[in-house]
């Protein structure tokens, strides 16, 4: 693929939008960053706050801390920290720069003040409305599709922006149809570094960061420090538990950015850190982990694209199979190799739900991460999953869209269930493992 070609810029674009930093998981991040817009609009700190939400930014919200809050969870103590202490210039960092006395700000306001969360009453899969109001003035924030994509802006019932009257804020996603894993690999043999240099650098620099908080302290269920005390320190354990650790830390309010891929921090550290430890196992060189790198990014997008931000479908099954790919390729593979690791994984793991940002996702990370490892030595003894086999079928592709519809459509009636199970019917009074 050369440069000049409109696909080498898609690609390239794609990359520029997506790995970007975040601080704290993107869903409570994305709450605050819609409640620091609301407060930057209405002009003073508000007497009261309402937060309507889609089920699954609820879901997404509701067990995960929210950095630089002191531990606080959930969408009320994100929309407090974006309104008392958030500054929206810095979107999907809007709460990373927060002050030690702010903390206690944000735990004052929550006693003293009215936050209100509703769901919103609409179909949309991504929605958050932040309400923020004064005496008798009021504004209101609206975002939907993705974390940062304001598509309304209203004070005291007059429409200050409304997507269309010019660039939204968060901008639209790239075009993604174009997107498949020949031309995924093409670019990432033939992508000039010099494009790709920065962004992928951060990436590695931020989540290593992240994975080594995850290893070093009590973060989480401690999944990456588990998995090295049962299973040894070989590459395959190193690469699971490096990826799980930096989910710990971030599950659990780590201030640490990391560079999330398709909108999810969980994704962008299961897309990169495994790639990364087996970079250093195998002693390749720092373009060849790049480039691995790239292709692992794009696979993971290219799966995402077909789902949408959020779904009942695990996202960090798509960046595992990713980081199969990104590992084959590390190991010399070709198109063939990447193609079946892709297929193998996805066969291997495409039944896992997802049941909101917690710390379990650690433990699908491993799990993601293992089957696309396993996808990959599968190829390698000559063992594969054949079309016909489940939802698999014949290509890459093509069961890479069976996955796409599986999730998208076909668990809509599962995301529900699972938004009403952990609205409705568990206690966060007791250990889950209590009988009562």
């Amino acid at each position: 693929m050369k440069p000049d070609d409109c696909s080498y810029h898609i690609y390239l674009n794609l990359l520029k939008e997506e790995l970007i930093p975040a601080t704290g998981c993107t869903e409570p991040i994305s709450v605050a960053y819609a409640a620091a817009m609301a407060r930057e609009v209405l002009g003073v700190l508000p007497d009261t706050c309402t937060i309507e939400a889609s089920g699954n930014i609820i879901k997404n919200v509701k067990s995960v801390v929210v950095p630089n809050t002191g531990g606080l969870k959930g969408i009320a103590a994100a929309a407090v920290a974006g309104i008392v202490a958030g500054d929206a210039s810095k979107k999907l960092e809007v709460l990373g720069a927060i002050e030690e006395a702010a903390k206690s700000q944000i735990k004052e306001y929550l006693k003293a003040h009215t936050v209100t969360v509703l769901p919103a009453h609409n179909d949309i899969v991504f929605f958050i409305a932040a309400t923020v109001k004064k005496g008798n003035d009021e504004a209101t924030v609206v975002i939907e599709d993705k974390h940062t994509n304001i598509v309304r802006i209203v004070r005291n019932g007059e429409t200050q922006f409304e997507k269309g009257d010019g660039p939204a804020e968060g901008g639209g996603l790239t075009d993604r149809n174009s997107l498949n894993v020949k031309d995924i690999l093409d670019f990432a043999d033939s992508v000039r570094l010099e494009d790709i240099a920065e962004i992928i650098e951060r990436q590695v620099t931020y989540n290593c960061a992240v994975s080594e908080e995850g290893l070093k302290h009590d973060w989480g269920a401690n999944i990456g420090k588990v998995l090295l005390k049962a299973y040894g320190n070989d590459i395959r354990t190193r690469a699971r538990a490096a990826a799980a650790a930096g989910s710990d830390a971030r599950m659990s309010g780590c201030e640490k950015p990391v560079v999330i891929v398709s909108g999810s921090g969980n994704q962008g550290m299961t897309a990169s850190l495994p790639v990364i430890e087996y970079a250093k196992a195998l002693h390749v060189s720092r373009e060849k982990l790049y480039r691995a790198l790239v292709l692992s990014n794009l696979t993971t997008i290219y799966q995402k694209a077909g789902i949408g931000r959020l779904s009942a479908y695990c996202g960090a099954v798509s960046a595992g199979c990713g980081a199969g790919a990104g590992i084959a390729y590390l190991h010399g593979g070709g198109y063939e190799e990447i193609a079946h690791t892709i297929v193998n994984a996805l066969a291997i793991t495409s039944g896992i739900v997802c049941d909101g940002a917690k710390p379990s996702c650690a433990a699908k990370i491993s799990s993601a991460v293992d089957a696309g490892i396993l996808g990959y030595h599968m190829y390698q003894n000559k063992q594969q999953f054949f079309g016909g086999d489940g939802i698999v079928t014949k290509g890459v592709d093509a069961t890479i869209r069976n996955v796409g519809v599986l999730a998208k459509d076909g668990m809509r009636q599962t995301d529900r269930q699972i938004i009403d199970i952990m609205l409705n019917r568990t206690s966060s009074k007791q250990p889950a493992g209590n009988k009562s």
